[in-house]
């Protein structure tokens, strides 16, 4: 195809006195619809000139032997050549446009002298986002020849898909070839489909670039589709379970519903609706529930596995119809539930009578570093009976899920946090220390000092005196000293002095 909105069969081949029809198709728009379609032959000169156009115009040498059918709604139109000539061989253009150098796909016609009978371009459509069920013709049924499904183009046939296993990296998870039925035909599914899947193909069996089958096939996409967008992805933890919805045509009858595993082209039934169940799924993955009325079946896995990461086909069957989808799953391994709370899921333990009367609204880890305030979120907390009701004790599966690397990972963060801990308690203990000390030599200086004041305010530190702490002003009092009686006079100044009596 020369583009994506016109493509045709890139070679024709005829019999002297016979016909070939030629079909091209295009994009169902209004330009594509309502515009001018031409078939023209490429002279020596590389003029291509006009046989047929749906103008109404036909060249003198085909009158009567060609025919032009534009049929929008398809977004196709056939040209027909009958009552071939061997100079009718040579490069053609089938477009559209006003002029024959608009959009076009070049042919090379042959005539021979017997080709044989060849059948016509067959169209397949399919809804954006969709899916198309190709029936292959009968082949060889030895079940060794390998099938094939490739694209026409420029230089030859790309291979997209067969039964050794390869695909195309563009159709990785959505396209299957299914095995050859007892009449050696077999069918090629492809789901999700794309803008840009729209051309040629061909199927056979045997060698790429052998003639055993003539078949070709136009694949349509339209573009307006009625699908809704669903997630290519699905995620699920080693141990955990998951449920996705397989969708189907409600107004279909199928006989058949299933999922199958998809690896490299091919796909292994897994369940249907029947009660097939895959041995190494046994108990494992189930259709829980099937609506008619909707399109919709259930599919439950549970206990997954690392090596169920992959591609998983939904399907339903009907004849040689088959609606298909494709879903990869992908499969984690169990981590820290705390690196992500948004997603974790809380479970609130129940908690034995004797450590109840230890709850409290906000509860703290050994540690310091973590905090749970309101309920506890872990059922595997431990708290310590023997702890003051202001102390609480978690253990580290009370913050981490248990895993054989949880306390790995748990260790580099405590151990510096307690080393820590234990610098700034012993430093505010010495800091403490050394301040009491300090305050406790300021009061001893100061009863010391007081202690001394009464011995050096006396007139001889030999003799004994005697006196009250408060004596009023003016009044006497009664002393002794070493020659005998005396007396105290204060003066109205506050200096008192000593009388002999």
């Amino acid at each position: 195809p020369v583009s994506s909105t016109l493509y045709g069969s890139s070679f024709l081949t005829g019999e002297v006195g016979g016909s070939v029809t030629h079909q091209c198709f295009y994009s169902i728009t209004p330009a594509n619809k309502h515009d001018r379609k031409y078939w023209c032959k490429i002279a020596g000169s590389g003029v291509c000139h006009t046989i047929i156009s749906t103008t109404g115009y036909t060249s003198k040498d085909h009158a009567g032997r060609v025919s032009l059918e534009d049929i929008p709604q398809n977004g196709t139109f056939m040209v027909t050549m009958t009552e071939l000539r061997q100079s009718d061989a040579g490069t053609y253009r089938c477009g559209i446009g006003t002029t024959n150098r608009d959009l076009y796909v070049s042919l090379n016609l042959t005539v021979l002298a017997d080709a044989g009978v060849l059948g016509l371009t067959e169209l397949v459509r399919g809804e954006l986002r969709g899916s198309v069920t190709v029936l292959c013709p009968p082949g060889d049924i030895q079940g060794s020849e390998k099938r094939f499904w490739c694209k026409l183009g420029r230089t030859g046939c790309a291979l997209i898909a067969n039964t050794d296993g390869y695909v195309g990296k563009s159709y990785e998870g959505r396209i299957f070839i299914t095995p050859q039925e007892s009449s050696g035909a077999f069918k090629i599914l492809i789901n999700d489909l794309k803008q840009e899947d729209s051309g040629l193909y061909r199927c056979g069996t045997g060698r790429l670039r052998g003639q055993d089958s003539p078949r070709v096939v136009a694949l349509q996409v339209t573009t307006a589709s009625t699908l809704p967008r669903r997630p290519k992805f699905l995620s699920g933890a080693v141990g955990g379970s998951l449920s996705f919805k397989c969708h189907y045509d409600p107004k279909g009858s199928y006989e058949k519903k299933y999922l199958c595993r998809w690896k490299a082209g091919s796909c292994s039934l897994l369940v249907d609706v029947d009660g097939f169940v895959h041995e190494s799924y046994e108990g494992r993955i189930q259709i829980a529930s099937s609506e008619q009325e909707n399109g919709t079946y259930t599919v439950v896995m549970s206990h997954l596995r690392e090596e169920d990461a992959g591609w998983y086909w939904c399907g339903a069957k009907n004849g040689h119809t088959e609606h298909t989808s494709s879903v990869k799953l992908r499969i984690q391994k169990e981590t820290c539930s705390s690196q992500d709370p948004e997603t974790s899921t809380p479970v609130k333990p129940t908690l034995s009578p004797s450590l109840a009367a230890y709850s409290t609204p906000t509860q703290r880890s050994i540690t310091g570093l973590t905090y749970a305030t309101g309920t506890v979120t872990e059922s595997t907390s431990t708290l310590l009976p023997t702890a003051p009701p202001s102390a609480f004790v978690t253990s580290p599966r009370g913050i981490y899920h248990k895993s054989s690397s949880g306390e790995s990972r748990l260790l580099p963060v405590v151990l510096p946090a307690l080393i820590l801990l234990i610098f700034i308690t012993i430093t505010i203990l010495a800091l403490t220390k050394i301040k009491l000390q300090k305050e406790t030599g300021e009061e001893r200086s100061t009863i010391g000092n007081l202690e001394a004041a009464p011995i050096g305010a006396g007139p001889s530190p030999v003799k004994e005196q005697r006196m009250e702490e408060t004596p009023s002003p003016e009044k006497g009092q009664e002393c002794r000293t070493g020659s005998g009686k005396c007396r105290w006079v204060f003066s109205g100044t506050g200096t008192a002095s000593a009388v002999s009596l």
